[in-house]
């Protein structure tokens, strides 16, 4: 563990404040992690240009009036950076960041492994509609049989899994025990993520609404394992790091079987969160010109299924996205697709509008894991960025 570790933390508290500013930019420091390479290509070249962004206006929750930089500094904000057409118009480093720190990027994570389902996709090695059984046949034992990879991708599997990390017995808490994040509170319980999926039991129909569930994504992750036939680390880079020209290796949290958190467990640092988020306004070619993931998956994602705006509204879970849609581990927050965002607990977000031509990223250390307030104001205070940004050429 790194000497700079706070007094008194530990695995009961590293996640929470006043531990969690720390940890967030140092998860390699303190749980094993495995590292996802850059690999040897050139870092993706992001122009600097200045725009005073921190002084446009922004409608904040309530009415009240604020500014962008008001809305930064308000909720937490480790990093934040705005690429308008390319170029790197605002970037700024609090809590001890700095432009190579790693930082917990929390469900964002969830964006980055369905684009690694994409490219195997792209490659004829993962169909869609297939059986989830077809590439983990352990799978038939669980809650998961019957299920899609479509219905992961969406996450509208029928699987009882809870989020909910307020309340006690919620499935989450044991699946963070799993993966040696969080103390074990009974011996009997699974040692390994993947013993933790074998545990889960189906409630309803799959393909019905969504319903958010971490534990899509970490079955999304060992099929694209099996399908690729490498540890995600390996696979990761391979498919999708190496090809951004991402400026730092990232890492993910791994268990004791070298299994990687894949719904969460992913750190990386903030302008290669710039250049994943590029990927939505370029037709999946990267900042260097390489096709990471297929032009035919973008559209997917942006368009979605015949029905996934009405699986959304159906949701069980208040979304706060009224006529949103949720495909491929991503957010539309909108009716309409010209905005997509990759979230996180805690404060994290890669925000994309289309139209604009605006990526942005905001990595934080948030104390309320799912603070709706917040989360508005980052969007709104983005989406005021977008527009004035747009309004200068137009």
């Amino acid at each position: 563990m790194s000497v700079s570790a706070p007094a008194g933390i530990s695995l009961d508290n590293w996640l929470s404040a006043p531990y969690s500013q720390w940890s967030f930019q140092h998860v390699e420091d303190f749980v094993p992690t495995a590292v996802i390479s850059r690999g040897t290509g050139p870092v993706a070249v992001l122009p600097a240009a200045t725009a005073p962004l921190a002084e446009i206006p922004v409608t904040g929750t309530e009415g009240v009036a604020t500014t962008v930089g008001a809305v930064m500094a308000s909720t937490a904000t480790d990093g934040w950076a705005v690429a308008y057409r390319g170029s790197l118009v605002a970037e700024e480093y609090l809590g001890g960041m700095a432009t190579q720190t790693r930082h917990l990027l929390f469900s964002v994570s969830k964006s980055l492994v369905a684009a690694v389902v994409g490219a195997l996709h792209g490659a004829g090695a993962i169909e869609l509609d297939a059986p989830v059984t077809k590439y983990v046949p352990a799978l038939a034992n669980c809650g998961y049989d019957g299920a899609t990879v479509r219905n992961l991708l969406d996450m509208r599997s029928g699987i009882a899994f809870s989020d909910n990390y307020l309340h006690p017995t919620a499935e989450i808490h044991v699946l963070d025990e799993s993966m040696g994040w969080a103390p074990r509170s009974s011996p009997e319980g699974p040692a390994t993520l993947r013993d933790f999926l074998l545990t889960l039991r189906q409630k309803s129909a799959h393909g019905g609404p969504f319903e958010y569930r971490s534990c899509e994504t970490d079955v999304l992750g060992w099929i694209c394992e099996v399908a690729g036939g490498q540890r995600m680390p390996e696979l990761m880079s391979e498919l999708l790091w190496s090809r951004i020209g991402a400026q730092c290796d990232a890492n993910i949290g791994v268990d004791k079987d070298g299994t990687g958190l894949f719904d969460g467990g992913i750190s990386a640092c903030l302008t290669d969160m710039i250049r994943f988020g590029s990927l939505f306004l370029r037709d999946g070619v990267s900042l260097t010109g390489q096709q990471v993931v297929p032009v035919a998956w973008i559209a997917d994602t942006l368009d979605g299924g015949p029905d996934s705006r009405q699986a959304f509204a159906a949701s069980p879970d208040d979304t706060q996205m009224p006529g949103g849609m949720y495909r491929n581990q991503v957010w539309f927050p909108y009716p309409g697709s010209n905005v997509v965002l990759c979230q996180g607990m805690c404060g994290q977000m890669i925000y994309v509008d289309r139209t604009a031509e605006v990526v942005a990223a905001k990595l934080s250390a948030q104390s309320d894991a799912g603070d709706p307030q917040m989360l508005l104001d980052t969007l709104r205070a983005f989406d005021a960025v977008a527009h004035e940004l747009a309004g200068i050429t137009s």
